[in-house]
Formats: C-alpha cells, sequence, structure tokens
C-alpha cells in the first residue's frame, strides 16, 4: 500500500506529535491492563447512559481539545512574536489557525456547555434523567467520533488549511488538493448530527420532565438559556449540515455548488456557513448567560434582578441572531440596503445583551458578595465583555467595517467576546458545580491564582491585538517585516499568551490536587446555593432525587431552607432506571471508520461501515431494554451513605 496519501511529512513538529500519540495512547492501554481497569472502564464509563456520567465526559473531552487548542495558538503566536519569523511556515501557518478555530469553538466550548447541561439541567428541574439516556449517550459518541477524526488529521493526510470558515474557493479541490478540507465537512458532520441529537433530547427533557410545580416561569436562569439554545441548535445545525454535504460533493464526487465557474457561486457557502455560524456564537454565549445567573444570584445572596426581562431578553437575541449573518461580508459586494439592514440588526442585538448585564450589575446592587472563584469569573466578565459588546457595535457599521474588515482588530473582537463570554462562563460553572459531580470543591485558592492569571493574561495578549488591526495588520497574517512597526504589540501578545498558558495549567493542576488531597465534604449545600439542584446530595446519587421534588415557587431549595417548607413529599418508591448500553459507543466507532474512509475516498470498506451503521440501527430496533429497578432498600441505604436527610 501507498503511505504517502496518509502520512504528513518534513515537519519536526508533526513527527513529534506523532510520537507523543503513539506514548500516549501505549501509557493508557498498559495502565489500563496493569491495573486491571478495563471491566471498570466498560462497565462505568464507555457504556453508560447516566447523564452525569456523561457530562463528565463531555467536560473531559473539552479540556483535552483546549490543550489542543491553546498548542496551536502558542504557535502561532510564537510564529508572530518577531518578524520575519521562521519557525513555521505559510502553509502549517495556515493548518494551525484553521484547526484552532474549529478546535475551540466546536470541540472545547461546545462540550463544555453540553457537558454542564448534562450534569445540571436534570437535576434543575427535578428529572431522574434526560428524556432520551440512550439517545444522549450516542450524542456523545458521534462528537467523540468527529472530534478524534478532525484531530488526526494533523498527522493523518494533512489538515484543513482554508481557514475556520472553509470559505470557497479557498476550499476547493482546486486550491486544496490535500484530504484536510475532507477531514473538515466529514467530521463536522458526523459531530454535529450529535450536537443536533443533543437539542431534540435537551427541547423534550425541559418541556415534558420537569418536577410537580415546575412551571416555565419558575426555571432557572441556567434552564431557561439551555432551552432557547436548543432552539437555536434545532434550526442552525442542520443549515450547516446541508453546507457541510454540498462541501462534500464539491471535493469528492465533482459537484459544483461553490465552484467559481459552471453555475457555481462561492457566496453561496459564506451565507450558509454565517447563517449557522452567527447562530452558533449565541449557542455557546446563551447558556453562559445561564451559568453567570446563577453564580452571581448565589454569591450575592439575592434573587436574580428582573427575572421576566432576561428570559424576554433571551427569547430576543435568538430571534435576532438569525437575521444579523451578512454583517460578516460586508466588503464582498452587498449594496446598501442590504448592508444597511443587517448594520441595524446588528446594533439591535446589542440591546438586549444590555439588559441583561444591568441585569447583574442591579442583582449585585446592595448584595452580600463573597469573593469565591465562580464569582470571581463572573465579575472579570462584566467589563472585558463590555469592551467585546463596544467593539462589536464599531464593526456593525458597514462604512467604518471597510477599515476593520479582515484585520487583528476584528480577531481582538471576537476573542474579547468568547473568551469572557464563554470560557470565563465554563471554568466558573465548572467550579461551581464540581461538588455535584465528584462530592468536594475544588482548592480555592489554586483557582484565584489560575483565575487572576487568566483575566490579566488575558487582556496582555489580545488587547494589544485592537492596535495592530487599526495600525493595519491583517489576520491570517503569517510573517511580516521589519519595518511594518508591529513587532513590539506583537512580542507583548506573545508574553501574554505565555500566561494565559500557566494560568489553564494551573486550573488542571487545581483538579490533580483537588482529588488527592480536597476534603471530602458529601454533606449539606458548599455554596448555599438557591437552585433546586442543590437539595440533593454532593455528589448525586445514580437516580438523583429519592423522592420527587414538590416545587412551590422560584428558587425552589432556597425557599424550603429559609422558610422550612418541605421540598420533598411522599413515600420513597422503587426507581425505574435504564440500563447501560454498549451500542452507542460501537456506533461512534463504526461512524469514525466510515468518515475515515470517506475522507480517503476508500469506497469498499465505506460501504461496509455504512451496511454497519444501518445494522446497528436495525440491532436496537429489535432489541427489547425494560431497564432495571432500584428497591427501596437500595435507595435507603444509599441515601443513609450520603448522609441526606430524605429518608
Amino acid at each position: 500500500m501507498n503511505l504517502d496519501k496518509f502520512l504528513v511529512k518534513g515537519e519536526p513538529m508533526i513527527y513529534a506529535a506523532m510520537v507523543s500519540i503513539v506514548v500516549a495512547s501505549l501509557a493508557i492501554l498498559i495502565g489500563l491492563t496493569y491495573f486491571k481497569k478495563w471491566g471498570y472502564m466498560w462497565r462505568e464509563w464507555l457504556t453508560t447512559v447516566d447523564h452525569k456520567k456523561i457530562g463528565v465526559m463531555y467536560i473531559i473531552a473539552a479540556l483535552l481539545m483546549l490543550f489542543r487548542g491553546g498548542v496551536d495558538a502558542l504557535l502561532m503566536r510564537a510564529q508572530l512574536a518577531m518578524p520575519e519569523n521562521g519557525l513555521l511556515d505559510a502553509q502549517h501557518y495556515n493548518e494551525i489557525f484553521t484547526t484552532h478555530g474549529v478546535i475551540m469553538i466546536l470541540f472545547m466550548a461546545m462540550p463544555f456547555i453540553i457537558g454542564l447541561m448534562n450534569i445540571v439541567i436534570p437535576l434543575q428541574i427535578g428529572a431522574r434523567d434526560v428524556a432520551f439516556p440512550r439517545l444522549n449517550a450516542v450524542s456523545f459518541w458521534l462528537f467523540m467520533a468527529g472530534a478524534m477524526l478532525f484531530n488526526i488529521s494533523f498527522v493523518v493526510g494533512g489538515s484543513p488549511d482554508a481557514g475556520w470558515t472553509a470559505y470557497f474557493p479557498l476550499a476547493s479541490l482546486e486550491y486544496s488538493p490535500t484530504v484536510g478540507n475532507n477531514y473538515y465537512s466529514i467530521a463536522l458532520q458526523i459531530a454535529g448530527i450529535g450536537t443536533l441529537l443533543t437539542g431534540v433530547n435537551f427541547i423534550v427533557t425541559i418541556l415534558k420532565m420537569r418536577a410537580p410545580g415546575m412551571k416555565l416561569m419558575r426555571m432557572p436562569m441556567f434552564t431557561w438559556s439551555v432551552l432557547i439554545t436548543c432552539v437555536i441548535i434545532l434550526f442552525a445545525f442542520p443549515v450547516l449540515t446541508v453546507a457541510l454535504a454540498l462541501m462534500m460533493f464539491d471535493r469528492m464526487f465533482g459537484g459544483q455548488f461553490f465552484t467559481m465557474a459552471n453555475g457555481g457561486m462561492d457566496m453561496l457557502w459564506a451565507n450558509l456557513f454565517w447563517v449557522w455560524g452567527h447562530p452558533e456564537v449565541y449557542i455557546v454565549i446563551l447558556p453562559a448567560f445561564g451559568i453567570y445567573s446563577e453564580i452571581i444570584s448565589t454569591f450575592s445572596k439575592k434573587n436574580l434582578y428582573g427575572y421576566k426581562s432576561m428570559v424576554v431578553s433571551m427569547v430576543a437575541i435568538s430571534l435576532l441572531s438569525f437575521l444579523v449573518w451578512a454583517h460578516h461580508f460586508y466588503t464582498m459586494g452587498h449594496g446598501a440596503m442590504v448592508n444597511g439592514f443587517f448594520s441595524i440588526t446588528t446594533m439591535a442585538i446589542a440591546i438586549p445583551t444590555g439588559v441583561k448585564i444591568f441585569n447583574w450589575l442591579f442583582t449585585l446592587r446592595k448584595g452580600r458578595i463573597s469573593f469565591t472563584t465562580p464569582m470571581l469569573y463572573s465579575l472579570a466578565f462584566i467589563p472585558i465583555f463590555t469592551i467585546g459588546g463596544v467593539t462589536g457595535v464599531m464593526l456593525a457599521m458597514a462604512s467604518a467595517d471597510y477599515q476593520y474588515h479582515n484585520t487583528m482588530f476584528l480577531v481582538a473582537h471576537f476573542h474579547y467576546v468568547l473568551i469572557p463570554g464563554t470560557v470565563f462562563a465554563v471554568i466558573a460553572g465548572f467550579h461551581y458545580w464540581f461538588p455535584k459531580m465528584f462530592g468536594f470543591r475544588l482548592n480555592e485558592k489554586l483557582g484565584k491564582l489560575a483565575f487572576w492569571f487568566i483575566a490579566i493574561c488575558f487582556n496582555i495578549t489580545f488587547f494589544p491585538l485592537f492596535f495592530l488591526g487599526l495600525n493595519g495588520m491583517t489576520r491570517r497574517m503569517y510573517t511580516y517585516s521589519e519595518g511594518s512597526g508591529f513587532g513590539p504589540l506583537n512580542m507583548l501578545a506573545t508574553i501574554g499568551s505565555v500566561g494565559l498558558a500557566i494560568g489553564f495549567v494551573i486550573l488542571v493542576y487545581n483538579v490533580y490536587w483537588s482529588f488527592r488531597y480536597a476534603p471530602r465534604d458529601t454533606t449539606g449545600d458548599p455554596w448555599d446555593a438557591r437552585t433546586l439542584e442543590w437539595s440533593t446530595h454532593s455528589p448525586v446519587p445514580e437516580y438523583n432525587f429519592a423522592i420527587t421534588p414538590n416545587v412551590k415557587g422560584m428558587d425552589a431549595f432556597w425557599a424550603a431552607k429559609k422558610e422550612n417548607q418541605p421540598l420533598y413529599e411522599g413515600k420513597i418508591e422503587p426507581i425505574h432506571m435504564p440500563n447501560n448500553s454498549g451500542q452507542p459507543f460501537i456506533l461512534g466507532v463504526i461512524f469514525f471508520f466510515l468518515g475515515f474512509f470517506l475522507v480517503f475516498s476508500m469506497w469498499v470498506p465505506a460501504i461496509v461501515t455504512g451496511v454497519g451503521v444501518v445494522i446497528m440501527l436495525a440491532w436496537r430496533s429489535f432489541e427489547r431494554d425494560h431497564g432495571r429497578h432500584i428497591s427501596v432498600e437500595e435507595i435507603i441505604e444509599t441515601e443513609r451513605k450520603l448522609g441526606g436527610d430524605t429518608v
């Protein structure tokens, strides 16, 4: 077999990546074998349908992708630190900034958000699991199949190199003849199907599985944000899936949808991509707003200010998010009427966002604020995100955008929106809900140390990019001349990126340290929180609630504690839970190989694995899984071990 089309040659870093992947894989296999953990891994994790464990696996995957995307970012900053640097050549730089964008948005931010959704939403609405537990597992393993397929492109065949937006004609076979953009189209289709299934699952869960008394206008703000997000997913992700399928036909079967000849239209891709792409920004931002609402309320010791206006503003954002996509290409030939319309809608979306900012500020006003690690991230978010929002309004002006367009000013803007708007939020939520996952808190000193590194160095990294953009430095520029004057600010940004990386290393070390040394206190509410998920144990038992809670108003857990209202009424009865299943994991593995064979146009094995997918679906249709019952005695014993007072 000719291996030339599979292996990427000539780059020492690629060889190092190959070696590190092989060494890490061998270490994991040897460790599982030596400690005899294969059975445990299969029973407890690979086959689980428990929403909490699936959420933990999403978060672990997100942290791994944060490391991979962070390495890409450090390589880019190292390349740009000095003029005429030769660390990376143009092709390698193109591949790195392409994979950095895709990984950070689709394979880091999305799974981190979905992981927290999985862990928290059923607990906040008083449910024992999501509506479709097996479908939830299928969603995760499809995401993992897509993520792993995309990541092996770096060492097998070559990474995509047309930017994370994959604009045509750059992404066409003519200008990108390697298989890199085949990976892009197929891996994102597989992962996108998983995300779409997640959206359907959580819409049904929130609408149909709420505890008695949990009316829509009594739901916690995080649950509201997730419901609205899942509706956006339902409308946006099919557009991406169709666009990626058309890209695949163009590249692999001679289609002419996005070509410059034979009736194709390259701007069709740009429109389809951003019809998905701008709602995608709010898919990762809205749940973050929900996280901040929970945390700011808890650590201000107050009810959230303006609950109804927060809900209305999120609905308004979700609607407007589908009416702004063309602001990404003001300079590409639209007339004044089109540019004017999208300029107005883009500025209009700042209004409901501003409503939320003021609601958080009024929640803080006269509150008894506790400066915990989650609260520090939430407080830092407000001014930093406001800078991103104000520069977004600057970019929204179509005439001014001719100056800003395609410069580092734009790079600074979307990092000032997405990092405080999403990354700060998921880290804050990770700290906040960590006791619900594992029964103990992360170390506060290490958490605060990581926060200060991240918050300060973030601004050192990205604030100089505003000035670089205004001075004329375009994005995607892999080198620049000595006389351009870009060197000092780029060096400052690179120094900041190193500090940012140190902050994330401290965050990961905090997880390790806390597992080794943190006190295990599984009783009580470690944050004195308000919402329903804190009424159960830390960590949460498999069945979540021994008795279904009875919600009588807003902030049900807070009211139950402060007013001595009974939250659990009735008697303990046997609980029906679904069985674990290996089918979702096997289906994910088959999809991975199906995608790999399609990338390299290996049609016979692709057809075989495609038949395998159909067989798995048929097998599931014939299977009768009646689940299992947890007896009253087992429930009482578990409750006593966890130190609860339900019994």
